[in-house]
């Protein structure tokens, strides 16, 4: 019974991790798009949550320690949270479209319902 629950989690922490992969491969494309004036501001800013949610989810997944692993996701989570308020921005701001803005949060969100700690 053990062996099958850490194979459910295996696939569960691949699956996310593709998942967040997908994520960086589409706001790559969509930050290619920002006007040159928001490259060393927004932009970076965008980046910097987004490979730092990267790191977090990485940690999160190798962890073993479950009081830890919570605390990774907790910052997992605070850092998605802060992503979704730099999306809201870009899209006030009309540096996106509302087709991108609902496709990025829906990423998002898809990511954040697949771990469950």
């Amino acid at each position: 019974m053990q062996s099958n629950n850490t194979n459910a989690k295996s696939k569960s922490n691949l699956l996310i991790y593709q998942k967040y992969l997908e994520l960086i491969y589409y706001t790559n494309d969509i930050l290619k798009k920002y006007p040159k004036s928001e490259r060393f501001s927004l932009v970076k800013e965008i980046k910097n949550t987004l490979y730092g949610g990267l790191r977090l989810l990485m940690y999160a997944i190798k962890v073993y320690n479950k009081q830890e692993k919570i605390k990774y996701l907790n910052e997992f989570y605070i850092t998605i949270n802060l992503l979704k308020v730099h999306i809201r921005l870009s899209y006030k701001h009309k540096y996106i479209t509302m087709q991108n803005y609902e496709l990025w949060n829906n990423l998002i969100t898809n990511i954040c319902n697949l771990y469950k700690y």
